[in-house]
């Protein structure tokens, strides 16, 4: 970073002005927070650009308003809603959250597993209506699952759920076997040949061009029946329509191709599917996680030392020796 007398200038980007991410006190930098409708004026002569509200894409409405950024930190894993070309062809860093939730996506696919083994979603329904009805459920020793990313999300879900006792394998851009985590790595173009072993297929891949509908009615009608999709990455990943013809798959979907999901969107009311509200890895005190990293990242940049985190634009990720 060029010396100069003047303290620098990061603008925070937040879902309301007054929403302001914790324990940024004691950097010595100038922070200027706004809301999107005032992110133009913030960016004017700011070198940093923390996004706060990270799926705003209010940044390439003010993008020739902010000739002089340097750095661009997202508070999430994906960056898909920042990225458009102009950014991607410029000199501008992109770092993202990558680490702080790893865990906690690996826990709610965890989560996910056992309560589609132990058939919880009808328990709920037996219980509303105060029906006792004893049942046999599953194990999910020796089930499988095919997981898509082979990233650090993707990686910590594998190393979770062997330990629970699945079987695991992966999809990736290229296929390998020997893997540290995955042990065999299946190339994502062939999916629909590969997903008929898996009692579930995790998503936990980035959006790009090549995952948008990779999940589409032919993988989905590959699917052995009664098998669970969850998706943890992105909702266009999935084609959400062809996923409403299947109800022979069950599915836990985080993510969605609206979001919020529009309260009459017929996925609410699908008997094979359960929603949460984008979630995954959001648990207590992650909103104080993600500042620290941030914090951290500062330090760095103050002291002209590498950023950490720091985003593939072409390829839309951090990229990994093993992906």
């Amino acid at each position: 970073m060029p010396a100069t007398s003047e303290r620098p200038v990061i603008a925070v980007l937040c879902e309301r002005a007054s929403d302001r991410p914790p324990g940024l006190e004691g950097l010595t930098v100038d922070f200027r927070y706004c809301a999107a409708d005032g992110l133009a004026e913030a960016v004017r002569g700011a070198r940093a650009l923390m996004l706060w509200d990270f799926f705003s894409t209010a940044v390439r409405d003010v993008w020739a308003d902010a000739g002089t950024l340097e750095w661009i930190h997202v508070t999430a894993a994906g960056v898909d809603t920042l990225l458009f070309d102009e950014l991607r062809d410029s000199d501008v860093v992109v770092t993202n959250a990558h680490g702080v939730f790893d865990r906690p996506i690996a826990e709610y696919v965890l989560g996910a597993v056992i309560a589609h083994a132990k058939d919880s979603r009808r328990s709920l329904d037996l219980q509303r209506r105060h029906e006792w009805r004893h049942r046999e459920t599953r194990s999910i020793l020796g089930a499988t699952a095919l997981i898509v990313g082979t990233g650090a999300i993707g990686r910590e879900t594998a190393r979770l759920l062997r330990a629970a006792g699945l079987q695991v394998r992966g999809v990736g851009r290229v296929a390998r076997t020997d893997d540290p985590d995955f042990g065999e790595v299946v190339a994502s173009s062939n999916l629909a040949d590969e997903v008929a072993w898996a009692d579930h297929l995790v998503l936990a891949a980035p959006l790009t061009a090549a995952t948008r509908g990779l999940v589409d009615g032919k993988v989905l009608s590959a699917m052995r029946p009664g098998a669970q999709l969850i998706n943890v990455a992105r909702g266009p990943i999935v084609d959400e329509r062809a996923l409403l013809e299947h109800e022979q798959i069950a599915a836990t979907l985080d993510v969605f191709d609206r979001e919020p999901l529009p309260p009459d969107h017929p996925l609410w009311d699908a008997p094979n599917v359960t929603i949460t509200a984008h979630m995954s890895g959001d648990v207590i005190g992650w909103r104080d996680t993600l500042a620290r990293q941030f914090a951290t990242n500062v330090r760095h940049w103050l002291a002209g030392e590498p950023l950490l985190n720091v985003v593939d634009k072409k390829l839309g990720y951090i990229p990994t020796r093993n992906r």
